[in-house]
């Protein structure tokens, strides 16, 4: 699927992938954060995605020019997962809309594991 951005010279069409991109490098940059899951991870096996498939970590649902996106991640233990629920959710609407011009209505977190240090 795609969505696309209306303007006064035409449409700017910007593809699930592209947007599941700038979400999964927000992702990356938030703290708490020590991995994003595969979608599939709900039949128990837990894959941790490496920084070139974080894609695979993020659904994209698109209608015109309003989207919505489930991320599935991997947090550190010992941090407040609703801070970080917060603070992850900001930094992906920001950069999503800062970047595309789209508006996202929705983001879905599902926390699919909790990693320690060791």
């Amino acid at each position: 699927m795609t969505a696309t951005k209306r303007t006064e010279f035409g449409s700017i069409t910007i593809s699930d992938n592209a947007i599941a991109t700038i979400s999964g490098l927000s992702v990356m940059e938030t703290y708490g954060i020590v991995g994003m899951a595969a979608k599939n991870a709900a039949d128990g096996f837990l894959e941790m995605l490496k920084s070139d498939n974080l894609t695979k970590g993020i659904k994209v649902n698109s209608e015109e020019e309003d989207l919505s996106l489930d991320i599935y991640i991997i947090t550190q233990y010992g941090v407040n997962i609703s801070v970080v629920a917060d603070n992850l959710k900001e930094k992906v609407r920001f950069n999503v809309e800062k970047y595309t011009g789209l508006k996202v209505s929705e983001i879905n977190l599902i926390v699919q594991g909790i990693r320690t240090n060791k």
